[in-house]
């Protein structure tokens, strides 16, 4: 699975999205956009990437950007699983 798969698979589960996830695109928009997005959601959409993809996510590095759409969530991911 690559990196958007995992993310998409992860916030699909956590936001309870099914079907909808698959239509997300780079552009998606996530915080503000998706209601159940919100600050819980948040830390378990980090804490499963984390233990899925073997990453680390401290939290000064989270700001509302990162999540906000599909396409910076799934960069910032990749940025953390290459470093």
């Amino acid at each position: 699975m690559n990196t958007a798969d995992v993310v998409r698979a992860v916030l699909a589960s956590t936001l309870q999205a099914g079907d909808r996830a698959a239509t997300w695109t780079n552009d998606t928009r996530l915080l503000g956009a998706i209601p159940e997005l919100d600050s819980m959601a948040v830390v378990t959409v980090l804490t499963e990437l984390e233990e899925q993809l073997g990453i680390d996510v401290p939290d000064d590095e989270i700001s509302a950007e990162t999540f906000e759409t599909f396409g910076a969530l799934v960069a910032f991911v990749e940025s953390k699983r290459e470093g």
